[in-house]
């Protein structure tokens, strides 16, 4: 890693799509479902990459739309080691254009990729409702949260933080078990799952890998999910098709470079 004074040179430089909302949707769509991305795209001359990368993972870009003028693209720096991952995110306008024309009834499910883009967006909710859709939530990492989170996590039917996230939003007195569901990724050691009525947690192992990249593991464990949840599996299933997902996902360089 840098540090104070010196100079790290990498070997060579590759352009992705990224972000938690595209590699849960591109894990989505390798698992054989209907995916569709809504989403500002970067400012150019980012747009083109991200849409080639929607298109190469079969996720469809139908409501992503361009950045106002004068906005500036969101970049991420992600700094990776073989046990976890820090990120430096420079952020510019809205994360999802206005709603107007999204029909959400050609969907059954919708997933919000950060609790920030709800914040920005609450009316997600209603329209999701609205259409019958259930929804999840990841959380990300954020400096600030705004007032109203606690009642926009329990609007949702699962929600999935890591720990340090749980662990911050406790430390703003949001109750560790805020949705109908809640699962706690908890990176190599796997996850647990609690409803909100449920007594106790059901934990669900990681599998033994020699990880090369940890960005989007957390991403890819909710697409694995996701993926057995939305067809009624048992809660232990869901935390075993994630945790395949995330420990593949830490196989190879960028959140979605496993799926080539």
């Amino acid at each position: 890693m840098p540090t104070l004074g010196t100079e790290v040179f990498g070997p060579g430089l590759s352009l992705h799509a990224g972000g938690g909302a595209f590699i849960t949707g591109a894990t989505l769509a390798s698992l054989g479902h209907d995916v569709s991305q809504l989403s500002t795209l970067p400012a150019q001359p980012f747009d083109g990459i991200v849409l080639a990368d929607l298109a190469t993972h079969d996720v469809g870009s139908a409501y992503c739309k361009p950045s106002k003028a004068g906005i500036d693209p969101q970049i991420t720096v992600a700094m990776s080691s073989n046990g976890d991952r820090a990120f430096l995110t420079r952020t510019d306008g809205p994360a999802i254009p206005d709603l107007g024309d999204v029909n959400f009834s050609d969907y059954a499910h919708l997933h919000i990729g950060e609790l920030r883009t709800l914040q920005d967006r609450p009316k997600l909710i209603a329209r999701a409702r609205d259409a019958g859709m259930t929804i999840s939530l990841d959380c990300g990492w954020q400096d600030d949260y705004c007032p109203k989170m606690a009642a926009l996590i329990a609007a949702v039917d699962v929600f999935l933080p890591n720990q340090a996230e749980s662990a911050a939003l406790s430390a703003k007195d949001v109750p560790e078990i805020a949705a109908p569901l809640t699962i706690i990724k908890q990176g190599k050691e796997g996850a647990r799952a609690r409803t909100m009525n449920g007594d106790a947690w059901i934990s669900g192992k990681a599998f033994p890998v020699a990880a090369i990249d940890a960005t989007g593991a957390g991403d890819a464990f909710n697409a694995g999910f996701l993926s057995s949840w939305l067809d009624d599996a048992p809660l232990d299933r869901c935390l075993a098709e994630g945790n395949a997902c995330g420990s593949a996902a830490v196989l190879a360089v960028g959140g979605t470079g496993f799926l080539k």
